[in-house]
């Protein structure tokens, strides 16, 4: 591990982000060296959110590099049902929407973006987690809100993955006690989806307009007070 990693005088610790430099120096406690065009390097700090496995998925945070998973996933109708109305998610919408999308709210530090799902012992991708505070996207932000999304193959579906993978993130992140709320929104024709948040202990808020840069979207809305 790197004790300090130093961009022309400027330390890195606390925030994970894409930078493009022409030179970069690192410099641990053993030794020192200088790699010379370096170009698009994604800094990730040390102290990272680690998700431990639970009994039987295995998790980690997901980024752009993670193309081919999502593109696979939204290739079926019915997992897109109530995303789009059943619309598969193209190649090229991947590439230039949805991972600067994710890339914007991925946090390595405070476990934010979206959990890899992957079934135990041969670590199989069957989905994932999205974990984000609620109106990220908005002027205002709520940071002590973080929402919760899931995403799984059809295959593995009713067999309790969304609901064990959501509450060992959300059991690792409660520790941090700036978070007050954990909370769910879906469409209210989304019975599997509701029937999730309810057994992650949330309760129905109310039904609105979720309000996103990809569309409005009528949608009911749960919440779980953390302990």
């Amino acid at each position: 591990m790197w004790d300090n990693f130093s961009t022309n005088g400027y330390n890195v610790f606390n925030e994970s982000f894409r930078i493009y430099i022409a030179q970069i120096q690192l410099q641990s406690a053993t030794h020192r060296k200088q790699i010379f065009y370096i170009k698009d390097i994604t800094v990730t700090q040390q102290n990272e959110v680690n998700i431990m496995p639970s009994e039987r998925l295995c998790y980690r945070l997901m980024t752009d590099k993670d193309v081919d998973s999502f593109y696979q996933l939204d290739q079926d109708p019915e997992v897109m049902r109530y995303i789009n109305g059943g619309k598969p998610s193209s190649r090229e919408e991947i590439e230039t929407v949805y991972m600067p999308r994710l890339m914007s709210y991925t946090n390595f530090a405070k476990g934010w973006g979206m959990w890899r799902v992957g079934l135990q012992p041969n670590n199989e991708f069957i989905g994932w987690i999205l974990v984000r505070p609620m109106q990220f996207f908005s002027k205002q932000p709520e940071h002590h809100n973080l929402e919760l999304g899931w995403r799984f193959f059809r295959a593995h579906w009713g067999k309790g993955y969304a609901t064990e993978a959501a509450t060992q993130i959300m059991n690792t992140l409660s520790v941090d006690k700036d978070i007050q709320y954990f909370s769910a929104v879906a469409d209210e024709n989304n019975l599997g989806s509701i029937h999730i948040m309810k057994k992650l202990g949330m309760d129905f808020v109310k039904k609105y307009l979720h309000k996103d840069p990809l569309g409005d979207t009528p949608c009911v809305y749960y919440q779980k007070t953390t302990e």
